[in-house]
């Protein structure tokens, strides 16, 4: 008797017949287990999603529930063109066991197919390569293949370049399935393969699998020729482009990437993707959107290391930038004649009023690291790109109490710092992450243009908040903020954010907050929640009458045939008393027939049960055949008579919520789809804000108040039975 752990439930299903149920022993070689289901040669097969082949390495990766089919292996493709293709059974007959386990059929189709690739006959060569391209996703029929050397059957195709187009666009799909198995290294192909390569998948492939591979690409492919293919109008093409482009940058080293940065400005790369692709009259794909992410993060990353440096008290290069800063804001005619210790003096004034903490040794503001040299290079920007902004920040708070003033350089060290975190500078590039920023290629020197407009907008908020120097920290907080949120707007250029930025100032920032806040509390506060629950069978009872009624008026499905063919329509009303189900076979141009019309019924009463999806009886008859739209619009209801059933496939997924939900109410179950919940979220929301609005501004407390005693006598009531004299 197996142990319980060894048994796994599963279905097996034969072609055009419903799965058997079986209880799976994994001690049990496979051979035994496909013998006791079907007395023919056939092997296991996963009949959901990747529809990998069961052998005995993966078997115990097969989960309870799971439903696998029975499949023959595929006709041998190594014969003439003009010959019959093999019977399952003759091509069966050659074989020497009775039944034939997985781990041996995969190879009889690799070794078929390696067979086909090398006929004489182009239509033969040609139906292998494209079956090749389908089943190499399997990694058992990859691993024989490739034990047969057939991976190097198409590279030798690829190198002579002696096929036609379609042989070629196979032989590179099968070719990359293959290798992206991993059974075989990229290091293995020649030159002649890299210069004969015409696809960017594989070409992107090699350059992220080593170094040395990536030299070659780089050589055999230029970056003339990679912009010359983004700047086609073909959008697969761009993003395959930009993806190896993205492979390129990201396995460079930091000369090389110079190199490439320095080739794609000359060539104003960055201006074409903003007109062209992001501004293109399609909306950007999710690809695209990757690759845009990754080159805008890749290029800010080339500011990580200022920002990891910190600023040396020695260089002089370093000192005379910060002397500048001073000289910029601070008029200096006659310092040369000044003694040492006066000079001194004065600079450290000066620096104080640009609001560097330590005013005798501004450097040390500079070495904590990050922001670094980053910060001293905003700040010189801002000061020789917009000097009178500069100036007029500086003098506008010297002037000011020195409580009251905004300390420019403090104030720009954690500005610096706070946008290379909102702008992910130092991390490197997800692979999930698609949320380009469309203004960061509508400037060549993003960092430095957000900051100019940023430091003016904090200046703008520290007057509007009237704060303090111990408010330092609530100021940049609320400047993140206004970043943030107006980023998260995709501005599409520099003008465009700094309208958005400045039109949300400090008040409009507290209303954001204050609506968000009480947004939550509503939520989340118990006695609401409790008011939630009261308010839903009141509201649930509407949407279940809203249904009937729906089912009332009725609604036109299309007929299915076997052969996908929709020419048939019929249409389907329940009774207003609610006790019968009409439906017929109507016209193309019929708009809600008469019930009397509809020649078919079925009481309600008979109705047993309500299917859905794969359940149904007409997909199981099309198992394999239906795509997932079908499938989630197809439900069927089974009443007592032979346990037959009426099918349906609805137009449109409201439609299929609106019957499933009325079905289940005349059966007198829950109503369970994802538009009922929407349904009820909203009536509930919409209920809530209606029964809450003389408490606007009345926090609600979490507990109910304490009810007080009773009073111990009732005369301070006035009694109106006596009428007044």
């Amino acid at each position: 008797m197996p142990q319980q752990k060894d048994i796994v439930k599963i279905a097996i299903q034969m072609p055009g017949a419903y799965p058997q149920l079986i209880q799976l022993d994994q001690k049990k070689p496979l051979s035994a287990v496909i013998k006791e289901v079907c007395p023919d040669n056939y092997a296991l097969q996963y009949a959901d999603g990747v529809q990998t082949y069961i052998t005995e390495s993966n078997r115990l990766d097969i989960k309870n529930g799971c439903i696998l089919r029975l499949t023959k292996a595929p006709v041998s493709l190594h014969r003439p063109r003009s010959q019959p293709r093999y019977s399952f059974t003759s091509f069966f007959s050659h074989s020497s066991s009775l039944c034939l386990s997985l781990h041996r059929w995969p190879g009889r189709c690799a070794e078929d197919l390696y067979k086909g690739i090398q006929s004489s006959d182009s239509g033969v060569r040609c139906d292998s390569l494209k079956e090749l391209a389908s089943v190499s996703t399997d990694v058992t029929f990859a691993q024989e293949f490739i034990s047969r050397d057939g991976h190097l059957l198409l590279v030798k195709i690829v190198e002579d370049s002696n096929e036609s187009n379609a042989i070629m666009t196979h032989t590179l799909t099968g070719f990359m399935e293959l290798m992206d198995h991993g059974i075989v290294s990229w290091e293995n192909l020649s030159c002649v393969f890299i210069k004969k390569q015409v696809s960017l998948d594989i070409l992107e492939s090699m350059v992220l699998s080593s170094h040395s591979l990536f030299l070659q690409v780089k050589q055999e492919v230029t970056m003339e020729r990679l912009i010359a293919h983004l700047q086609v109008t073909n959008p697969q093409i761009q993003t395959k482009a930009m993806a190896l482009l993205m492979a390129l940058l990201q396995t460079a080293g930091d000369s090389d990437r110079q190199d490439m940065f320095a080739f794609l400005n000359k060539k104003n790369l960055r201006q074409y993707i903003y007109k062209n692709i992001i501004h293109s009259s399609g909306s950007v794909q999710d690809k695209m959107a990757h690759y845009l992410y990754v080159l805008q993060s890749v290029t800010l990353n080339q500011l990580e290391p200022r920002m990891r440096t910190p600023l040396d008290s020695y260089n002089q290069e370093q000192r005379d930038v910060l002397h500048g800063l001073r000289q910029a804001a601070f008029e200096t005619e006659s310092e040369n004649s000044l003694s040492h210790e006066r000079r001194r003096s004065l600079c450290a004034k000066e620096f104080k009023k640009l609001g560097f903490s330590n005013n005798s040794n501004p450097g040390q503001d500079l070495v904590r690291t990050p922001p670094g040299l980053l910060a001293l290079d905003t700040m010189f920007y801002f000061a020789s790109r917009y000097p009178d902004a500069y100036s007029r920040f500086v003098l506008e708070n010297s002037s000011r109490e020195d409580k009251h003033e905004c300390p420019f350089a403090r104030s720009s060290i954690q500005l610096t710092l706070v946008l290379c975190e909102i702008l992910r500078i130092g991390e490197p590039p997800s692979e999930t992450r698609s949320d380009y920023h469309p203004i960061f290629f509508s400037q060549d020197r993003l960092m430095e243009e957000l900051f100019c407009v940023c430091i003016q907008l904090l200046n703008k908020t520290w007057k509007e908040m009237r704060a303090t120097q111990e408010d330092f920290d609530k100021v940049m907080q609320v400047v993140r903020e206004q970043i943030t949120r107006t980023l998260s707007s995709k501005p599409t250029s520099l003008e465009l954010f700094k309208n958005k930025v400045n039109a949300l100032n400090y008040s409009e920032i507290l209303k954001l907050r204050q609506t968000e806040r009480l947004h939550q509390e509503e939520t989340l506060a118990p006695p609401v929640l409790e008011l939630k629950e009261r308010l839903k069978p009141e509201l649930l009872e509407l949407i279940r009458q809203q249904r009937l009624n729906r089912l009332c008026q009725g609604t036109m499905f299309r007929k299915i045939s076997n052969r996908r063919r929709q020419d048939k329509l019929w249409y389907c009303r329940l009774s207003p008393n609610h006790k019968m189900l009409h439906y017929g076979d109507v016209e193309e141009d019929t708009d809600n027939p008469p019930i009397e019309t509809l020649q078919e019924k079925i009481p309600v009463a008979d109705i047993k049960g309500l299917l859905t999806g794969k359940d149904c009886p007409h997909m199981k008859e099309n198992k394999g055949k239906q795509n997932k739209e079908v499938l989630d619009l197809a439900f069927s209801i089974t009443y007592d008579v032979e346990e037959d059933s009426l099918n349906f496939i609805a137009p449109s997924r409201t439609d299929f919520c609106l019957w499933t939900d009325g079905l289940s109410v005349l059966l007198g179950r829950e109503m369970s789809s994802e538009s009922m919940r929407s349904e009820l979220e909203i009536l509930l929301s919409m209920e809530i804000k209606l029964r809450l609005l003389d408490l606007e501004n009345v926090p609600i407390p979490d507990c109910a108040p304490v009810i007080p005693k009773l009073p111990s006598n009732y005369n301070f009531c006035y009694d109106f039975s006596q009428t007044e004299q």
